[in-house]
């Protein structure tokens, strides 16, 4: 089954053309980094602008590169939700369109289901079950998978998501946007333990996060040395990510432990960093646990993993509706 993905629900715009939910021929991905960097951050309305001009020219993008036709589509798949709802309409109304003038079916996902299934997408994929730490921007969770549909979430962030936590470090230490890779290479630099930061684990034997104690413990230390810590950026970069990578490792392989589960995953935008993935890749070892990560090209918001866990849905014969409408947050009791 070749399935159309398109991904607006954030910052990024995607589409990408996947057979069979494993098998990636096409990727095409148009960044706003540039629009959004003067500002530390994502403006919505400017990212739900910057999506009208950019679906169009991305899905055409993403059907040349695999060489098909529209009317070789067999099936589309978009992101429904969560995200801001600006962006989310513009590559939802238009999957609605498109899907409509093939005359094809088309299903609305969860962008959080989809950074799951992201590792479906590389040459080892992880066996049911396997715990996953979705650590991004805008989420910070853990999920016991079951199989591609049937996530149990263990524990999500209850503030600030990781990848939240270091734009807004980055942003008080001069680093512009995104932060999360700035970080990761000026820590690189830095000593971990020279200015030691809280470890926010909350219950260190639970699995809800919270990041904004941290982000706050760097605030504070930033305006009580106002003079010096110019000199210290590094080791302020170095300590914050040590606390942070610290206690994501910790609860991955933790809830790997409770579940009774050989094999572990990292996804989303936070999964890109180096300290992290060497941090969860040294610690699941020394339990005989298998990690799986993806590419750095397929941890940030990409269609591929879209039309990754729409195959899945669409196996099981769930399609959307005309009537289907776009979600922002995922409500939880």
């Amino acid at each position: 089954m070749l399935i159309l993905g398109i991904e607006s629900s954030c910052d990024e715009t995607a589409a990408a053309l996947v057979l069979d939910g494993n098998t990636i021929l096409s990727s095409s991905v148009a960044s706003q980094i540039d629009v959004h960097h003067p500002f530390g951050g994502v403006v919505p309305e400017l990212a739900s602008r910057k999506h009208i001009e950019s679906i169009v020219p991305v899905v055409e993008d993403a059907l040349d590169k695999a060489g098909k036709r529209p009317d070789q589509i067999d099936a589309i798949a978009v992101t429904q939700g969560p995200g801001l709802i600006g962006s989310l309409l513009v590559g939802f109304s238009f999957a609605k369109g498109y899907a409509c003038s093939l005359g094809i079916p088309w299903v609305g996902v969860n962008h959080l289901e989809g950074h799951v299934n992201s590792v479906f997408l590389t040459p080892e994929p992880p066996a049911f079950p396997f715990t996953a730490l979705l650590a991004s921007g805008g989420h910070t969770s853990i999920y016991h998978a079951v199989s591609h549909t049937e996530l149990e979430i263990m524990g999500r962030t209850r503030d600030d998501a990781a990848g939240e936590a270091y734009d807004k470090v980055a942003k008080m230490l001069g680093l512009g946007y995104p932060g999360g890779s700035a970080i990761d290479s000026l820590a690189r630099k830095g000593n971990p333990l020279k200015i030691p930061f809280p470890k926010p684990y909350l219950d260190k034997s639970a699995f809800d996060f919270s990041f904004s104690g941290i982000k706050t413990a760097v605030s504070r230390y930033i305006q009580k040395h106002s003079e010096t810590f110019s000199h210290e950026i590094t080791d302020i970069a170095a300590g914050f990510q040590e606390s942070v990578v610290e206690v994501l490792t910790h609860k991955l392989i933790l809830a790997a432990e409770v579940k009774g589960v050989s094999h572990v995953a990292v996804v989303g935008g936070v999964a890109a960093n180096s300290h992290l993935r060497k941090s969860v890749e040294k610690q699941a070892s020394l339990k005989g646990l298998s990690v799986h990560i993806p590419p750095a090209d397929l941890c940030g918001d990409n269609a591929a993993m879209i039309a990754a866990i729409g195959y899945h849905y669409l196996k099981q014969g769930f399609t959307s509706d005309m009537n289907s409408d776009v979600f922002s947050k995922i409500i939880t009791n």
